[in-house]
């Protein structure tokens, strides 16, 4: 069997429509296929690679970690210097504020801890997030997603969960005393990338403090320069109780993160003790790979290049099928009159070496989320891409 008949048969299956593209080497913004095709990339593996696949800096941390120790032990009991360094890099990005890193393996498992540190530390029952959110796939994120349609079927899932319309005020006076955390993407990826204004975050931060609500923001998408600053609630003047991470965070390697004050992250000693765990969290690789991923962000000066590159894609995507485009920085929702226009948009692209993708729920919009890396002149090579694919789907 070759492998795209042992992928079918033996690997477990999402949809009944896997992308199918099988990719031997990856570089930069570009994916290989077994045959000499070539992808460019616009959407890092779904928000992973903002520094390219394989950055060479990546490669060499590594590399000189594997020379020294894979897992050693269960999160939290050895000192391991990638995951102390790590940790200091991390907060050395943050407030002051925010100095005390959790380290775990995926964005699902960083919501997961987030919530549970945010009830234990208010010892409050009811969770607030918003419609059309999406935090994860496991029982607890799921639970706290916006959108019914992926949640029905697992019913009964976790109680004291309510859910406001991201970016209304008036929807704030629902957090209440009893509310232990507010969860909320501070650009909403999956709805299709929805920015709220400055002054709903502000006006959410003071309403969390007049309740006791502990402000949890779900950076995992938008993160790690992706918008233009290292982290996308520095666009808004707010500093949140929690940060979520992950994705961005690992230049191609899994990990995650919440991160809070050294205080509300210590009530996961006592009470019980090792209040929460994980075996795999922090992984030494993944943390080594992490660290030159953020010395790249800061080093290479990617996220000063943001918005520029963000601009020009605007500029060259202009197209009377093209009704709009909503972004913060290179985190793009290029909208279509529907998914049945979109989507043979889609296909048709990637015939011709260009992946995209849509939203989870905004399927009329086309997702572009390149690593940051792109350069001007890849960037005008896949728009043209995007382009003929619409002339060829749409020739009049």
């Amino acid at each position: 069997m070759n492998n795209r008949q042992l992928f079918l048969q033996h690997l477990a299956q999402t949809t009944d429509f896997p992308l199918m593209i099988e990719v031997e080497k990856a570089e930069g913004i570009y994916l290989f296929g077994p045959k000499g095709e070539k992808y460019i990339d616009l959407i890092s593996g779904i928000g992973v690679s903002n520094v390219g696949h394989r950055h060479p800096k990546v490669l060499e941390a590594i590399q000189n970690q594997l020379d020294k120790y894979l897992h050693l032990m269960v999160y939290g009991e050895y000192v391991q210097s990638p995951q102390s360094l790590l940790a200091k890099a991390l907060c050395d990005t943050l407030p002051k504020h925010l100095d005390n890193v959790y380290l775990v393996n995926s964005g699902s498992e960083a919501i997961e801890g987030a919530l549970k540190l945010a009830k234990r530390y208010t010892g409050k029952p009811k969770l607030i997030s918003c419609v059309n959110a999406y935090h994860g796939s496991s029982h607890g994120s799921l639970s706290v997603g916006g959108n019914e349609i992926f949640k029905q079927a697992y019913r009964p899932l976790l109680p004291g969960i309510s859910h406001i319309n991201y970016g209304d005020i008036s929807d704030l006076q629902s957090i209440d005393s009893e509310t232990a955390a507010v969860l909320i993407e501070t650009v909403q990826g999956e709805a299709g990338i929805r920015v709220a204004e400055k002054k709903y975050f502000q006006a959410l931060r003071k309403r969390c403090d007049e309740t006791g609500t502990l402000l949890i923001m779900d950076e995992v998408q938008c993160g790690f320069g992706r918008t233009g600053k290292f982290w996308a609630f520095e666009h808004v003047g707010i500093i949140p109780d929690i940060v979520v991470c992950a994705k961005g965070m690992g230049g191609g390697m899994p990990i995650g993160a919440f991160i809070a004050n050294k205080e509300v992250m210590g009530v996961f000693k006592n009470n019980p003790i090792l209040g929460h765990i994980t075996t795999f969290g922090g992984h030494p690789v993944s943390s080594a790979a992490s660290l030159a991923t953020i010395e790249i962000l800061l080093e290479e000066k990617l996220i000063e290049l943001v918005e520029e590159k963000a601009n020009l894609i605007k500029s060259l995507l202009i197209h009377p099928k093209i009704k709009s485009i909503r972004n913060k920085g290179l985190l793009m929702a290029v909208e279509f009159e529907s998914f049945d226009v979109l989507k043979p948009i889609i296909d048709t692209a990637i015939e011709m070496g260009v992946i995209t993708d849509w939203f989870l729920f905004c399927d009329d919009a086309m997702r572009i989320a390149p690593p940051l890396t792109i350069t001007e002149e890849q960037i005008h090579e896949a728009c043209e891409v995007i382009f003929r694919a619409i002339q060829k789907v749409f020739p009049s």
